[in-house]
């Protein structure tokens, strides 16, 4: 009886949660149509359209929202988020994030006390679901970066033939920025917008730099500036870079081949042991029961045996990670 109340207050709470998040992002598409009304003349009718009520609402959860933000704003962990978010480019406020966190813990926590029949298993589960949100952000700034960096050869090359058609630096990059594919054509348009709006070139390419952490465009960075201070030809050297950069790829790429049966059974190696040991609870409770409800000797060797599964494959992905 206990559990089913634990479980109902759980699942409540969830959908207090998705619901406050809906309403947020919700409000956010509302501001953000509101501004654009603005320029386009069309205040007075997105006025019409909206009830009473329903913007007193609307202003009480952009308000909640703000006050948690400003209260989240000055923390460390905050501006990592930020950072992470906007290399990921996910349109998520901190606060948002920090709701996902919860809604993957409890989600999670309920998932696995249904299939542990335990609240401990549940527990558990609920702490790894916590991790859940920063596993995803980080799984598509890796993708992202990886996108951005195979596609920049060919930016480099397009970068090129707009200058020698006569293009300016800026000019370049309102071509990329047209024609180049997710995620470059995103990247350049804010750059293009930053130096529109009176930002020095230097500053919105380190910009575009903190978005994009990659050492070849720090590499192209630093060649844009040197030329716009000391001048030179800068499609011979840019053309030059792209030659370079698309040697490093190449190389990345056997590199890549050469290590995957390394990487490979590194995962293999970690995950085992723990899918063995939920299958073999999940067919036989009452053979893996001490080990999950012993807290004397059951907890103390699950995590010496957590602990030398993380140490083992650092290890492995230590051996297979070659600096280049």
């Amino acid at each position: 009886m206990e559990l089913i109340i634990a479980g109902g207050a759980g699942l409540l709470a969830v959908i207090i949660l998705v619901v406050g998040i809906s309403s947020i992002r919700s409000e956010r598409r509302a501001d953000i149509e509101e501004r654009l009304g603005r320029y386009a003349s069309e205040y007075g009718s997105l006025l019409e359209d909206l009830d009473v009520d329903d913007t007193a609402v609307v202003e009480d959860t952009s308000a909640l929202e703000r006050r948690l933000d400003a209260a989240l704003a000055n923390r460390g962990f905050a501006q990592k988020w930020r950072v992470q978010l906007a290399r990921a480019d996910l349109k998520l406020t901190v606060s948002e994030y920090l709701a996902l966190h919860v809604i993957a813990a409890i989600g999670a926590f309920l998932v696995g006390t249904v299939i542990f029949s335990t609240p401990i298993g549940g527990g558990v589960a609920g702490f790894a679901g916590l991790f859940f949100p920063r596993f995803y952000v980080a799984r598509k700034q890796s993708q992202r970066l990886q996108s951005f960096e195979g596609q920049l050869p060919d930016t480099l090359s397009l970068w090129v033939n707009a200058l020698r058609s006569g293009y300016s630096v800026l000019q370049s990059m309102e071509a990329i920025a047209k024609e180049a594919p997710e995620p470059t054509t995103t990247e350049f348009r804010r750059v293009v917008q930053e130096v529109q709006l009176g930002i020095p070139m230097q500053d919105a390419l380190d910009h575009l730099f903190s978005r994009v952490p990659s050492d070849d465009l720090d590499l192209v960075n630093t060649a844009v500036n040197i030329q716009r201070e000391v001048g030179g030809n800068l499609a011979e050297i840019l053309d030059s870079i792209g030659h370079t950069i698309r040697d490093r790829i190449r190389l990345k790429g056997e590199i890549r081949v050469l290590t995957s049966q390394g990487r490979i059974t590194g995962w293999l190696i970690s995950l085992l042991p723990i899918v063995l040991t939920i299958f073999l609870y999940m067919i036989s409770p009452g053979y893996m029961g001490n080990l999950v409800e012993n807290r004397m000797c059951g907890w103390p060797m699950l995590g010496c045996g957590l602990g030398l599964i993380g140490t083992g494959s650092a290890l492995i992905q230590k051996i297979v990670s070659i600096d280049y």
